[in-house]
């Protein structure tokens, strides 16, 4: 389902207020990433998490309660390992890409000029955000208790 204007409306004044507040996060988010994967510490894992898994079922089979624990704890320190393989790393290559701007594709180029950049607020512009969001639900309550 599309947005509907006000809605788009609003998003773009959240973008804006994300680029005034926090430009670097801003610029952070709008860079493409690749995630690339340490294979040996991946493989670790996975190695841990069976390894784990067949002391836990060693446990459970001769009642040892202490030997199910080391293994269920084996199977968590091993998918942990994993998880952390996989998500830890950014590939050097894209990054370099990113920061150059080589890497975007041409439906990616058109996107990203089509886009309207927000203007960075001044410094004199007063409320936050925030302030500024609270203060028009203030007044919407104001103006919907009032009776017509």
């Amino acid at each position: 389902m599309p947005l509907s204007d006000h809605e788009q409306q609003l998003l773009q004044q959240m973008e804006q207020a994300l680029y005034a507040e926090d430009p670097k996060f801003a610029e952070g988010l709008s860079k493409p990433r690749a995630a690339q994967m340490d294979r040996s510490r991946f493989i670790i894992g996975v190695g841990s998490v069976v390894l784990g898994l067949v002391i836990l079922v060693a446990g459970v089979a001769t009642f040892i309660v202490p030997l199910g624990i080391l293994g269920f704890l084996a199977m968590i320190a091993g998918s942990f390992i994993a998880h952390r393989a996989w998500n830890g790393k950014i590939d050097p290559e894209v990054k370099k890409e990113a920061s150059s701007g080589e890497s975007l594709s041409p439906e990616d180029e058109l996107l990203r000029e089509n886009t309207p950049r927000p203007k960075p607020a001044s410094p004199d512009s007063g409320d936050s955000f925030i302030n500024r969001m609270e203060e028009r639900w203030r007044k919407r309550k104001e103006d919907g208790d009032q009776p017509s």
